[in-house]
């Protein structure tokens, strides 16, 4: 006869193998689902500045301000195994320093059963919009795209990048004020 001590470890062995075949099995069911959607993004003001930075060197380096609008319909991400979703909007572009350079510039989180619907109109960046020299002044070529990762109940933590995106020009003068 077994004792009490083996019979409970066969059952908490057993319990926790079952446990690991259904969590596969809900990582399994959602891994293959393609995640992306649309979003509408829109420069409103677009200002840049050159002044110092005291976090650093004191140098001068250029400051971007924009006010942007976002919309986008995130609800069909949504499935029993995503948790939440951290969504963030980075400002992507090429200065002569560098030849990729990537600045979020606002993030949000959105739970499950939270609106899922963002629609925000003339809003302002959550972060500085720093370059580390100054590579913002009339540069024609900075893109906008909203991403988010996943935070799913099982399985990977994808990230994924939004079909829509937004291309604007810095002004060629530096603003004196904001």
């Amino acid at each position: 006869m077994h004792t009490v001590l083996t019979r409970g470890n066969a059952t908490v062995a057993y319990s926790l193998s079952v446990l690991a075949c259904l969590t596969f099995c809900c990582f399994i069911s959602t891994v293959f689902l393609d995640y992306r959607t649309d979003a509408n993004i829109n420069t409103v003001r677009v200002l840049v500045k050159n002044v110092p930075d005291y976090g650093a060197s004191r140098e001068k380096h250029d400051l971007g301000f924009l006010t942007f609008d976002l919309e986008a319909n995130l609800t069909n991400i949504f499935n029993w195994n995503v948790k939440q979703l951290f969504i963030y909007l980075t400002a992507e572009y090429k200065s002569p320093s560098n030849q990729l350079n990537q600045v979020v510039l606002w993030d949000k989180i959105i739970l499950r059963g939270e609106n899922a619907v963002l629609d925000f109109k003339n809003a302002n960046t959550k972060y500085y919009f720093w370059d580390d020299g100054n590579g913002l002044r009339d540069n024609k070529n900075v893109t906008l795209y909203l991403s988010w990762n996943i935070i799913p109940n099982a399985g990977l933590l994808p990230s994924v990048q939004s079909t829509g995106k937004h291309v604007f020009k810095f002004p060629s003068e530096y603003a004196s004020s904001i």
